[in-house]
């Protein structure tokens, strides 16, 4: 694999390894994702082809490819990778999440968040997504993300999610509306920023404006749990639920992060 075609991709083509089921509770949407048959390993490596893109934007590696060579370039990300398996579950959880929400809905990912992680090993603070589609009848459209990685997933867990979408009255906090304002005025997208800008300092967001994603990446069957979840909702805002179950949990972890390391030491 070349160097250049491993921050070539930006999404980790679920579609291509994985198979959808989607099912009606109420009026939301409870979309359950596992691997196809023998599609596995092509997950792990669409998965790791993408990851980098998550820590380091596409110019930086290109400037420190021009100056150092590629071995810097492995250094260099290996340095932005956690170690540990609880962050590395978090942030391919997010990964996997992002992706999603690119290839699946008409919202765009303003930014990837784990560029401006505090430390590796750190959980980032404020909501887990915050996507933006432009929208004609409203102008713009928010959604707000959970998302939750679990070799076994849990009740507790899935209430967790749902009080965080939940909170700041089911809106985007203002942080995560700060957060990501700020990050795309500094990358240049200044339209996108004020846009934000604007319903975060001005004009309150309107439920129609509003979705909701709770995304959570298990090596159980989160259906029932999810189903529960939402015929226990009672709010306004639309729900989406989604289950992406691969019951190697943990083993596909830790391949994803290793072909990582090996495609960006390969010659």
């Amino acid at each position: 694999m070349l160097v250049s075609d491993l921050w070539s991709e930006v999404v980790a083509k679920l579609k291509s390894w994985c198979k959808q089921t989607t099912t009606k509770i109420n009026s939301h949407d409870l979309i359950y994702l596992e691997p196809k048959s023998a599609a596995l390993s092509t997950g792990i490596s669409a998965v790791a082809a993408v990851v980098p893109g998550h820590y380091a934007a596409a110019d930086r590696i290109a400037g420190i490819l021009r100056r150092l060579g590629k071995s810097a370039v492995a250094d260099y990300v290996q340095t932005k990778l956690p170690q540990g398996a609880k962050a590395r579950s978090g942030d391919l959880g997010e990964i996997l999440a992002t992706s999603y929400v690119t290839e699946f809905t008409s919202y765009g990912i303003g930014i990837y968040k784990l560029r401006w992680s505090d430390h590796r090993e750190m959980a980032m603070r404020g909501d887990d997504i915050l996507g933006i589609c432009i929208d004609p009848t409203v102008k713009v459209k928010f959604l707000k993300g959970e998302v939750k990685s679990r070799a076994a997933l849990n009740k507790k867990t899935v209430d967790e999610a749902r009080a965080a979408l939940a909170s700041n009255h089911g809106r985007p906090t203002p942080h995560a509306l700060a957060f990501v304002a700020d990050r795309l005025f500094e990358t240049g997208e200044t339209a996108l920023a004020e846009i934000i800008d604007e319903y975060q300092l001005k004009t309150r967001i309107k439920v129609k404006q509003l979705s909701h994603l709770l995304f959570v990446f298990t090596g159980n069957n989160p259906s029932a749990i999810l189903t529960t979840n939402l015929n226990a909702y009672s709010g306004r805002i639309p729900q989406v639920a989604v289950g992406l179950r691969v019951s190697t949990h943990q083993a596909f972890i830790k391949q994803v992060f290793e072909k990582v390391i090996a495609d960006g030491n390969n010659p």
